[in-house]
């Protein structure tokens, strides 16, 4: 289930799609055991039929397919890292080529093992055969993968382009409410506006950041420097309750997930009442699963704004969330005519391992 997520993190975190084939994973190798085996049996009842089939030709058969596949997949894993420096065709031929040579090898090495090839049984028409079947199997093969690696590259730059495009939504009304708040400030407390101007650069830097995923504690800081500043404009209007545990070092986060969410609640929820009221965030992150609530009091002088104010900022959320995690995220709101409560479930937050030949970007 988390396969499209995973690549969607791939393409969100900057890293161009490679179109050669993936072999490396556990997954890829266990498909490519089956389907040698599929294809083995394929070649055995084709050349002897269902009826004469003969279960010594199958295992023979099966073991020559086997070789050459997983040996083909072990010489193209290893030099993945040399081959993503030539041009795309190139590297295409050399994976067709490497494919051809093993059928080669491993079909004369065969005839040695069974036959003796100094005792003149080798049958280099046997072997060419071999090579035959090699490259027009692997030829199909190679062609399919190429198309289906040309396709996830597509999607993941439009998965891209989406959340550029969400997210440049959220940046500039967080940033516009932000220099508000210090605005409103400077004639009060012209020192202590000065101090909130350093929140609010961290804010700009982090909201200029073309980083797609940040880590949990850095999203919760900024959320913190953004509370700081709405605490202080406020004052005792704002009553917030921040019951937050310290994330672990590998989850990470969508950059501003929170931000906006605890934004709707202060602006649509509780600056507009007199009394104010009251912000709940709760997190808890266990086992890499996540879950988080932002919990806001409704006056009823707010609530007409509330319900035209909230959708197009939750929908913003609930879309990114849908391409970063696909179904293993979920945002359920709680509206009642009091309160406003948003909860968000994440299946999985951990960092995803990084593999050597990618480094990640500052």
């Amino acid at each position: 289930m988390r396969k499209p997520a995973r690549q969607a993190q791939t393409a969100l975190n900057g890293r161009e799609p490679s179109l050669l084939p993936e072999l490396c994973s556990i997954e890829a190798l266990f498909m490519l055991v089956v389907a040698a085996e599929l294809l083995a049996v394929l070649l055995s009842v084709a050349s002897q039929g269902l009826a004469a089939l003969s279960w010594a030709h199958l295992g023979l058969v099966s073991a020559l397919v086997l070789w050459i596949t997983l040996a083909s997949a072990a010489i193209i894993c290893s030099a993945r890292p040399l081959l993503e420096r030539i041009p795309p065709l190139a590297a295409w031929l050399v994976v067709y080529v490497v494919i051809l040579l093993c059928a080669g090898v491993f079909s004369a090495l065969g005839q040695w093992l069974l036959k003796g090839i100094g005792r003149g049984f080798f049958d280099g028409w046997q072997v060419a055969t071999h090579v035959l079947l090699t490259a027009i199997i692997a030829g199909m093969l190679l062609r399919y993968l190429y198309l289906l690696q040309r396709l996830r590259a597509q999607q993941q730059a439009e998965l891209r382009a989406r959340i550029q495009a969400l997210q440049s939504r959220i940046e500039p009304h967080f940033l516009f409410n932000s220099m508000n708040s210090i605005a409103s400030l400077i004639a009060v407390d012209p020192d202590l506006a000065e101090r909130l101007v350093e929140d609010l650069a961290d804010l700009f830097r982090a909201a200029l950041s073309k980083t797609s995923k940040v880590s949990a504690e850095r999203e919760l800081a900024l959320t913190r420097a953004y509370l700081r500043i709405e605490q202080l404009r406020l004052g005792e209007r704002l009553r917030l309750s921040w019951d937050v545990a310290t994330p672990p070092d590998d989850a990470e986060l969508p950059h501003l997930l929170l931000q906006p969410l605890v934004e709707n609640a202060i602006y649509h929820g509780i600056e507009n009442s007199r009394t104010g009221g009251e912000l709940a965030v709760k997190l808890r992150i266990e086992g890499g699963e996540l879950a988080l609530s932002v919990y806001n009091s409704i006056a009823e002088s707010t609530q007409e704004s509330r319900r035209a104010g909230n959708k197009l900022g939750l929908d913003n959320v609930r879309h990114r969330l849908q391409a970063f995690y696909g179904a293993d995220a979920q945002l359920i709101i709680d509206a009642r005519p009091e309160s406003f409560c948003v909860n968000i479930r994440i299946v999985d937050v951990r960092q995803r391992p990084v593999l050597p030949r990618e480094k990640k970007k500052a």
